[in-house]
């Protein structure tokens, strides 16, 4: 799945990067290419505890709707490819004991 992404940064080095279609899901690196690499860990992380509280992944939105929020104004706009598959048909957890006299007779 492709998410835009939009950095930011105050010195022409290091970048900050907000998710807008994940509210709270935000990271950052020392280079252009290591924050798209971050946050492209940040989203899986992000879709994961999702997944565990029991919610969906959600669809990103437009980038126009996102490009029009002022928050985001003079940012770097990109996508990120993040692989959702692990996430679907998500597996239940559950204890297995197996009886101690099991098996003996």
């Amino acid at each position: 799945m492709r998410f835009p992404v939009v950095l930011h940064t105050d010195d022409g080095v290091r970048f900050g990067v907000t998710v807008p279609g994940l509210p709270g899901c935000f990271s950052a690196g020392a280079s252009f290419d290591e924050a798209l690499d971050a946050v492209t860990e940040a989203i899986d992380l992000h879709l994961e505890g999702m997944v565990e509280e029991g919610g969906d992944i959600p669809f990103p939105g437009p980038l126009s709707v996102y490009r029009a929020n002022p928050d985001f104004s003079n940012g770097v706009w990109a996508f990120v490819e993040v692989d959702t598959a692990r996430f679907e048909g998500r597996a239940e957890k559950i204890n297995y004991a197996a009886s101690q006299s099991a098996g003996k007779d």
